[in-house]
């Protein structure tokens, strides 16, 4: 009989524990009023979410944003130098250089020197043009003394004409071998200082101290690093669309600050292999850059076109489509946008919203999910 009582006490306290589990999970004990309800509310439809589900689930909005320039594109490219950007040291005569004044990679100025070179073709230079001094000199004493003559009538007037010519031919010989010495920056010595033409960087290098240097070669190239260019890669589907003169930027990244500049000059036929127009761009200003580094351009419309920009972390992918969540009068609801290029953090779209409308940036995947299970 005992047993009996206990096995009864025992089956009685187990059911008001189910029973009061059952009564929590149903929204009634420890919960705040309505609490149940808004579970319920939220698994029914995300279009009736209230501003308290909404702070639970961390949904954020913003408003879309007008944007003017509307961007065509992104493409990748390749920084580079301009062809007159390079500029070939030569050598006015054969020698042999006697001392270097640079090295490879070297900053150099305007006017620098970079080489000396000793050459025997200097001396004879020289040589000639002390014998023209000689000369001229000669042929202004015999002119002086000529027109001494002519005046006191021993000679004829035309004696004194033939030295004025004289002094001319030796004048034009003296101009001549001084302007060859200056201009090849040759001493009395034979030696030749070979001088950078514009301010940049020694790119190629080919002389060494000792070596041989010939007039037809250049033992050094300047870059002058002041200017830029960008080819770049256009694919088939921007073919046609791209017009010199357009605008180009080359988003921030890390150090280097934004870029921009405008298109020089556009292909006018698809590469068999890559399926791409070759395109050119100049870069405005003189940005510390490195020929050869790899960049994506963004290249805007060449006549304002309206759009909207919403950040980035607002764009989501429904059934492989960029998509936004757009808040409705009843909660949200995905559109689908068109997605015309990205400009810093932000998100450049040229169909699907209009500026003011407000779209999800937080919560996300939460919404997804409770769109998902309407």
């Amino acid at each position: 009989m005992d047993r009996a009582k206990i096995l009864y006490a025992t089956l009685a306290a187990l059911a008001i524990v189910a029973a009061f589990a059952g009564y929590r999970l149903l929204g009634g004990w420890g919960q705040p009023d309505g609490a149940g309800q808004e579970t319920a509310d939220m698994s029914v439809a995300a279009g009736a979410l209230s501003a308290q589900q909404l702070r639970r689930l961390g949904v954020q909005t913003v408003a879309a944003e007008a944007a003017m320039d509307v961007p065509l594109g992104t493409v990748p490219a390749a920084i580079t130098l301009p062809p007159e950007a390079q500029v070939a040291v030569t050598a006015p005569f054969d020698g042999a250089i006697v001392r270097l004044h640079v090295i490879q990679g070297q900053q150099v100025s305007a006017g620098q020197a970079l080489a000396t070179v000793r050459s025997r073709e200097p001396l004879q230079y020289g040589a000639e043009l002390a014998r023209a001094q000689a000369r001229l000199g000669l042929a202004e004493a015999s002119a002086a003394r000529t027109r001494q003559l002519v005046q006191e009538g021993i000679v004829a007037g035309a004696r004194a004409d033939e030295m004025n010519a004289a002094i001319r031919v030796a004048r034009t010989d003296v101009a001549e071998n001084a302007r060859i010495l200056r201009q090849a920056g040759a001493s009395a010595s034979g030696e030749v200082t070979l001088r950078a033409p514009t301010a940049g960087r020694v790119a190629a290098m080919t002389a060494q101290v000792g070596g041989p240097v010939m007039a037809t070669s250049a033992p050094f190239v300047i870059e002058n690093s002041s200017a830029f260019t960008l080819d770049m890669q256009l694919p088939e589907r921007l073919a046609g669309q791209v017009r010199p003169g357009m605008r180009i930027a080359v988003p921030a990244t890390g150090a280097m600050p934004e870029l921009t500049g405008s298109i020089l000059s556009v292909g006018s036929s698809l590469d068999p292999a890559t399926r791409s127009i070759i395109a050119k761009a100049r870069i405005d200003g003189t940005p510390p850059l490195v020929a050869g580094k790899s960049v994506m351009v963004v290249i805007y419309h060449d006549s304002a076109q309206p759009g909207v920009s919403v950040p980035s972390r607002a764009m989501t992918t429904i059934d492989g489509k960029p998509h936004v969540l757009l808040q409705t009068g009843k909660g949200f609801a995905p559109r689908a946008v068109t997605v015309a290029g990205q400009s810093g953090d932000r998100t450049i779209l040229s169909d699907g919203l209009k500026p003011g409308d407000k779209v999800a940036v937080s919560g996300i995947s939460e919404l997804k999910m409770l769109l998902a299970g309407n």
